[in-house]
């Protein structure tokens, strides 16, 4: 028997939770091997549009026939459009703070938590709904033998027919999931935590737990899932400690490892805080501490990925885990840092071998890239220690933002593509220069944070008061 919820639980009612409703089309199925080749999304609340979101995105390989046939995107369509990695951060955006909502979310989900991966970008964990889970609990399979989008968009006589083009999907969509809220509002779904509740996979062991929420605290800061012999097994942060915990109990939580974690916890313990700053450095800390078996990311928070010069008569930029003086990094993952060595050594003269070459009387034999221009052959004599440390102070000076001569220097190497009409070449090398400057820019915020003895900084805590945090050399 279902446990009725208290006034304070039904949390935030359907009409004032703001959907975004949207649909990818891609060059296949995997979101590990395959490209979005469009995104169409549409921002709802209270059953009104409040804004849409569409573009092609380029996906840098070829579409398959078949994905042509089906979507009706080609190869031309997508030629010129944004990359993904343009792309993305817009999508973000436009979605931040809203309830995710797809039909079969766990293919577009998927496509779009290994794109942040891929970019870099922190997965911001929304509460997503599945329009094909909710419509197989809302219908029965006389009603509804099918739960694809076309049959539910027929069954509910929607105005816009689903044509496999992401934005009209995702428009139909809408329709489908506002058709569905009516049919759950009939019994007694009203707010969007009942809402995910309501979902199957929601089991009633999960349930009967959410008391071990009763007691938390409505205030930012970390929570701590432990286990029958007190370890650790998950940490969390929180802008609200009781309504965040309640979630994992009535949430239609996908994840199934966080379900047998919820199977195994016996209590949850909170550590309060003043802002959710402060909470977010403290879960950091604690994970650190404990290893929780449940959590994946920012365990090991020291394996950053740095780039550095080596220590030798002629450097070169070598990727490693520990940072040193003049490091230049962090970088989340060791393929960032590699794509960054590839268009530093575009914009600085570095030798890109990882042979060990002697001061003097060095007698290898030049590579290619001495043939192509690219590299002066120190490793055969033909260039001498002090002739090469042009190009590490020129690294140095780039790292430490004293010298921007090498970037004009790959302005001029993409203008001069440009002009002999090697597009291709020039957008290559655009991209990875603005890679590049992204980077460079987070570095020297970081680096310049790092140096600074003390900082206070404040802000407007929306009630009246201020929140404050103290840095002292970028801790």
């Amino acid at each position: 028997m279902t446990t009725q919820l208290t006034f304070d639980e039904l949390g935030t009612p359907l009409r004032e939770t703001t959907f975004v409703v949207f649909d990818l089309e891609t060059t296949g199925g995997r979101a590990d091997g395959d490209s979005i080749t469009e995104i169409g999304a549409v921002k709802v609340r209270g059953g009104r549009v409040i804004g849409e979101f569409a573009t092609l995105v380029d996906p840098e390989r070829g579409i398959p026939p078949q994905v042509v046939a089906l979507t009706g995107i080609t190869q031309l369509m997508v030629t010129g459009a944004p990359r993904l990695g343009t792309v993305l951060p817009a999508f973000l955006e436009f979605a931040a703070g809203a309830v995710l909502v797809a039909h079969n979310s766990g293919f577009d989900v998927g496509f779009i938590k290994a794109a942040c991966a891929r970019y870099g970008y922190a997965w911001p964990k929304p509460t997503v709904v599945c329009t094909v889970r909710l419509a197989r609990r809302v219908l029965s399979r006389d009603e509804a033998p099918s739960c694809r989008l076309s049959a539910l968009a027929q069954l509910f006589g929607v105005s816009v027919q689903p044509n496999h083009r992401a934005l009209i999907d995702a428009r139909a969509t809408v329709e489908v999931l506002h058709h569905l809220l009516e049919r759950v509002g009939s019994v007694g779904v009203h707010s969007l935590e009942e809402l995910v509740a309501y979902l199957p996979e929601v089991t009633p062991a999960q349930r009967r737990k959410r008391t071990l929420a009763a007691d938390l605290p409505s205030t930012p800061g970390v929570y701590l899932f432990r286990g029958p012999s007190e370890e650790v097994l998950y940490v969390g942060t929180a802008s609200n400690l009781r309504r965040r915990v309640r979630q994992y109990f009535t949430a239609s939580e996908g994840r199934k490892r966080l379900r047998e974690m919820v199977a195994l916890a016996v209590r949850v313990d909170a550590v309060e805080c003043a802002h959710s700053l402060e909470a977010e450095v403290r879960e950091l800390r604690l994970l650190t501490a404990h290893k929780p078996a449940y959590n994946r990311r920012s365990k090991n928070q020291a394996q950053a990925w740095w780039l550095v010069l080596t220590d030798e008569a002629f450097p070169r930029l070598s990727v490693v885990r520990t940072a040193r003086d003049g490091a230049f990094g962090p970088f989340r993952s060791r393929r960032l840092a590699e794509a960054a060595l590839e268009a530093l050594l575009e914009t600085v003269p570095l030798r890109a071998c990882s042979i060990r070459i002697p001061a003097r009387n060095a007698s290898a034999t030049p590579c290619a890239l001495f043939e192509l221009g690219r590299c002066k052959a120190p490793c055969a004599g033909r260039q001498s220690a002090d002739d090469y440390s042009p190009a590490v102070d020129a690294f140095r000076g780039l790292v430490a933002g004293t010298d921007v001569a090498p970037l004009h220097g790959l302005t001029a190497q993409i203008d001069a593509l440009a002009e002999a009409h090697r597009f291709e070449d020039a957008a290559t090398r655009r991209d990875r220069m603005s890679s590049l400057l992204r980077s460079l820019d987070r570095a020297q915020r970081l680096a310049g944070l790092a140096a600074l003895p003390e900082v206070v900084a404040a802000r407007p805590d929306g009630a009246g008061g201020w929140e404050f945090a103290v840095v002292r050399h970028g801790r």
